[in-house]
């Protein structure tokens, strides 16, 4: 085993350099981060991929020259071989080494603390949630249900020519839409979940087919898959339930767009490494993007997202993501949403063994 290998399990990018920035080693987070393998790093600089090359080789000389045991700065890193292409922050902590010709450069993004917490956040409030809802159906569906059989009653009482009639009618109708919206709440708690063999690409292709029946014209679903991605365990029927309702989601806020034949959804996969679900670490994770062109989460309710009978469309339930919250979250997993105008990217996370 390299000495190096336990930087494998770091989720900061870490890279083992020569005092002039040559690159010995780059660990996996580094690799995933920065799309490219150890190998092809090892015959770079690592200021190459620095936007200020200078600040990151008069810190390594500082630090080499003993000035510093280590120090730290602020920079940014770029994904691409253009100057401006994808640029991200990062904290660097430049560190000293038993060896004297090997230093260890540290980068952590700047927004994967927030994040964290973020994560955090959200699945504490998604399961209290969950478990308000839950009690709340139950204490609804039982005098609905003494409700709509008064009402049925009271129909038979009246007879057929009475003009009370139409009144029941309304009780009836507007009961059997609340019982609806009652075994909605409750469905994801009622189904014990059907464990098997999950292949995510046949979810997505079974999504796709779903929601361009339902928008023949107008709108393109793109397909951007990691064809090495493994199978895993989960309910896939639950899953596609899930998705279905992101994609859904999409798809009503993309309603403009598809009249003008401009809409764009792009279903999109990859492996995370070293992904941290809740408190519990995992090697491996699928990553699953629903990606669209659309107006964007209103501002309003973006904190809120996830929470039951939130809704920014006219007309919606506010269901739609809490169930697939709560859907994703039973497979140990997370959905989160990063919203910028003309973009909102809604992102499965699901550990892999």
């Amino acid at each position: 085993m390299s000495a190096y290998a336990p930087f494998d399990l770091l989720a900061t990018l870490v890279a083992v350099v020569r005092p002039d920035g040559q690159v010995l080693h780059a660990n996996a987070a580094f690799e995933d981060q920065l799309r490219l393998s150890r190998r092809a790093a090892a015959q770079r600089n690592l200021g190459e991929w620095f936007v200020d090359a200078r600040r990151l080789h008069d810190t390594l000389a500082a630090v080499q020259g003993n000035d510093f045991a280590s120090a730290r700065f602020e920079a940014q890193l770029r994904r691409g071989p253009l100057p401006h292409e994808d640029l991200f922050d990062v904290l660097v902590l430049v560190s000293q080494t038993e060896e004297a010709d090997r230093l260890i450069v540290e980068m952590v993004e700047a927004t994967q603390q927030a994040r964290h917490e973020r994560e955090e956040r959200s699945l504490g409030q998604v399961r209290s949630s969950k478990d308000l809802v839950r009690n709340l159906a139950h204490e609804i569906k039982n005098p609905l249900g003494g409700l709509l059989g008064a009402a049925q009653l009271l129909a038979l009482e009246l007879g057929p020519g009475s003009e009370l009639l139409e009144y029941t009618e309304v009780i009836v109708h507007e009961a059997d839409r609340l019982q609806i919206l009652v075994d909605r709440l409750l469905a994801p708690h009622r189904r014990a979940n059907e464990v098997g063999d999950v292949n995510i690409h046949e979810v997505c292709e079974r999504v796709r087919s779903l929601v361009l029946v339902e928008h023949p014209q107008g709108l393109t679903i793109r397909r951007d898959y990691d064809t090495s991605l493994p199978e895993f365990r989960g309910d896939r029927e639950q899953l596609i339930q899930a998705l279905l309702n992101l994609v859904q989601n999409a798809a009503q806020a993309l309603a403009p767009q598809i009249e003008r034949g401009e809409a764009q959804i792009v279903l999109r996969t990859r492996v995370a490494r070293q992904v941290t679900l809740g408190k519990q670490r995992w090697r491996l994770a699928l990553e699953l993007h629903v990606e669209d062109n659309g107006p964007g989460v209103p501002a309003e309710i973006r904190d809120r997202l996830f929470f039951p009978l939130v809704t920014g469309r006219e007309g919606g339930t506010g269901l739609g993501l809490h169930l697939a919250q709560t859907i994703v979250q039973a497979h140990q997993g997370l959905i989160d949403c990063d919203n910028q105008p003309g973009r909102t990217d809604f992102r499965i996370t699901l550990p892999l063994p």
